[in-house]
């Protein structure tokens, strides 16, 4: 790889930990407030209800796009990220600082903050503020999700979207169609990854480089669009050819409950030259789904804690969760940045859950109850 390309590795790394260390903060405070979505948390039928949510809202989306109603989604994602950016701030912000209207998020400094997200999202969407709202997102939910979902339902879900997104990228291949709606919206649905310093999400028009075509030459900014949503499910888009039909193309996606996408830009191995490309984008599921494991193996997971005071919150398991991702994810950038189209959830998940379950059995927790059976 190119150094640009390390760099861009280095900075997708920190926002995956970003994301990790931001549920792990907010999931004590988070059950304290009583966010807990379910009122049982070990049901595994929790995850199924989920995973149809996400075809749900999928679904819902794809008929936005067909009708250009693309405005609505926007407003939707815009609303969802002040929203899950209200929670962050309200349990991080003490009462007192941030002015008492009521109890966890209901202080004005909170309100303030998270409206200033969606203000920030509306009128000025670069790629920092995408990232910024991105990680609040990606953390608030995986720390929802966290202490929601307990240890089987959390590797039923994470092993569920790691087959089906397998399916889809491999397979139908249908999770590259909804990325033509996705990225000229600039929405925290992608989190953006620069190679250059002059980089701007504002410059692009994703509309002229459409996501399921391969390489556009002559498309404005040098990279090429693609990313998509949670758990997307698309019929095959009309016209053009997937990017996933040309895996030899280093213009690549990889499919996940958001994609890897590289910006333009052919690549010789025996060429020392920079690469064309200024920026590739990680599907902000992605980066939740494996947190969700992290999370969920601090909260419920027998195993003692690493310490006291923020090492109180983290267990051998749940570390172990951590490392297993993130060798899942380099793994993946490496298959990614040679060329081909991948599906990121199985590496992802299948390191989040193998991580967990070897951390579990080194601290002598049965595999039953690790399992959580």
């Amino acid at each position: 790889m190119h150094r640009r390309e390390w760099g861009g590795v280095a900075f997708a790394v920190l926002i995956f930990l970003l994301v990790q260390l931001g549920a792990l903060a907010l999931v004590p405070t988070f059950y304290e407030q009583g966010y807990q979505t379910v009122e049982d948390p070990t049901d595994p039928t929790n995850s199924l209800l989920y995973i149809g949510a996400i075809l749900v809202a999928t679904v819902v989306m794809l008929a936005a796009f067909k009708y250009n109603l693309d405005r609505l989604i926007r407003g939707l994602i815009v609303f969802t990220s002040g929203l899950l950016s209200w929670y962050v701030f309200g349990a991080v912000i003490p009462p007192a600082l941030g002015g008492v209207i009521g109890a966890g998020p209901a202080n004005l400094l909170s309100i303030a903050l998270a409206g200033g997200v969606s203000v920030a999202l509306l009128l000025y969407p670069e790629w920092y503020v995408i990232d910024t709202a991105g990680v609040l997102m990606g953390a608030g939910a995986a720390g929802l999700f966290g202490i929601s979902f307990g240890l089987l339902p959390a590797i039923v879900l994470l092993t569920v979207l790691a087959v089906y997104d397998a399916i889809s990228v491999y397979g139908t291949e249908h999770m590259l169609d909804l990325a033509e709606g996705v990225m000229n919206l600039k929405i925290p649905v992608v989190l953006v990854v620069p190679l250059t310093l002059s980089y701007s999400l504002l410059d692009e028009d994703f509309s002229q480089t459409p996501a399921v075509e391969g390489d556009d030459e002559d498309a404005p900014g040098g990279t090429d669009a693609g990313a998509t949503e949670s758990g997307g499910a698309a019929p095959e888009a009309d016209g053009g050819e997937s990017v996933a039909d040309e895996r030899d193309d280093p213009a690549v996606n990889v499919g996940g409950d958001g994609e890897f996408e590289l910006g333009e830009g052919r690549v010789d191995p025996d060429d020392t030259d920079e690469p064309d490309r200024d920026a590739f984008f990680i599907g902000l599921g992605d980066a939740v789904m494996p947190t969700v494991m992290v999370a969920s193996a601090a909260f419920f997971s027998p195993a003692d804690p690493l310490g006291t005071g923020l090492l109180s919150v983290l267990n051998l398991p749940a570390l172990l969760s951590m490392v297993g991702t993130f060798l899942g994810l380099l793994i993946l950038l490496r298959m990614v940045f040679a060329g081909r189209a991948h599906a990121g959830l199985p590496l992802l998940n299948g390191g989040a859950i193998t991580g967990y379950l070897l951390g579990s059995l080194a601290t002598g927790v049965p595999i039953l109850t690790a399992l959580g059976l």
